[in-house]
């Protein structure tokens, strides 16, 4: 599944590496599938780079991201009569991106597809690695399959069309590279925070960090799963929430309180010290406003981890802190376990 011929281009110079890319392959129609806020606000930078080309726009939201919208894109595939030699560009954020990447690579047996993510957390996350897939019965990214894209290409200027939340919701994944594999940075980084002039340097790093354990466990058999820190509970508590009308969170909302979580497990389990779970929860709440839910939830939260795509049978696998900047995958956690870190968690 590992595409060797696959790109990264980061920067300026990203949407000219794209259109020569599509210049110098064989490329018998191009799709761009955008969703309604990238085919206003990122569709017409990206345009002039673009030979003739078809649009594919999907509604935008997490609660899109089904099988359903899925089969919108296949038809449309199927009746411009699509073939083998077809390019999808995706065009947007982790729904897109993900979803847009399944849909190329289950047509026809797969077609090949490349990124242009516009937020933070698709930039940093989403995009690069080869993970495509869609929600399914209120669990994430239930199904899906490994596939790399012929290409990721990060432009940084696509960020200034996102709000604050949305850039803190990506900011998390880029906290979380810092605490399982680069504790200097974590140490210098989080006192700049959010207020960043200039994205690419952190874009590259976390690019690059996640490239590096990708390359070693293209398929998560083992390394890979340390990239899942914060994700077992917050993944539990996204899916939750995703199910209760006006209280859904974005993604690195429920990941930075997953990590808070999964920290205070760490330390449960003698892996990570009480002064070292205190430096990530200041940091953490300094960025991001607490998770709301309330006591009597916190079991059916956790039940949803269950479904964790880790796990070996009725065995709940986590990724837990063998201290700061190093993970450990694997941890065998239970409901109750989890349970507790939830209400840890609300009484914080």
């Amino acid at each position: 599944m590992k595409n060797l011929n696959s790109v990264v281009a980061i920067g300026p110079q990203a949407l000219p590496g794209l259109a020569e890319m599509l210049r110098q392959r064989a490329v018998s129609q191009i799709f761009v599938v955008v969703d309604s806020n990238t085919a206003r606000h990122c569709y017409p930078v990206l345009e002039p780079y673009l030979p003739a080309h078809t649009l594919i726009e999907i509604p935008a939201g997490e609660e899109y991201k089904t099988l359903a919208t899925c089969e919108t894109v296949w038809s449309q595939l199927t009746e411009k009569s699509a073939d083998r030699f077809a390019v999808v560009v995706n065009l947007g954020g982790g729904v897109v991106t993900d979803l847009g990447g399944f849909c190329a690579a289950t047509y026809k047996r797969g077609i090949r597809f490349v990124q242009v993510p516009t937020t933070l957390l698709a930039q940093v996350d989403a995009s690069v690695g080869g993970k495509t897939g869609v929600d399914f019965q209120g669990f994430k990214n239930q199904i899906g399959v490994f596939q790399e894209p012929a290409g990721v290409f990060i432009d940084p200027q696509f960020l200034q069309t996102l709000d604050n939340r949305q850039l803190k919701s990506g900011y998390a994944e880029v906290v979380k590279h810092w605490l399982i594999a680069d504790a200097p940075a974590f140490d210098t980084q989080r006192h700049e925070g959010v207020l960043v002039e200039d994205w690419s340097l952190i874009i590259r790093d976390s690019v690059a960090t996640k490239q590096q354990i990708v390359e070693a466990d293209p398929l998560e058999s083992g390394l890979r799963k340390v990239l899942n820190f914060g994700h077992t509970v917050g993944h539990a508590l996204e899916s939750y929430l995703l199910l209760q009308p006006g209280r859904e969170i974005l993604h690195g909302e429920a990941v930075a309180a997953g990590m808070i979580c999964e920290s205070w497990l760490s330390v449960q389990k003698g892996l990570l010290s009480e002064t070292e779970l205190d430096r990530i929860e200041t940091f953490l709440f300094s960025v991001f406003e607490k998770v709301q839910f309330v006591t009597m939830e916190t079991d059916a939260i956790a039940q949803l981890a269950l479904q964790d795509k880790k796990n070996s049978g009725t065995t709940i696998n986590c990724t837990l802190l063998n201290g700061i900047g190093k993970a450990v995958y694997d941890q065998p956690v239970t409901l109750a376990e989890i349970a507790e870190s939830l209400r840890y968690y609300h009484r914080l």
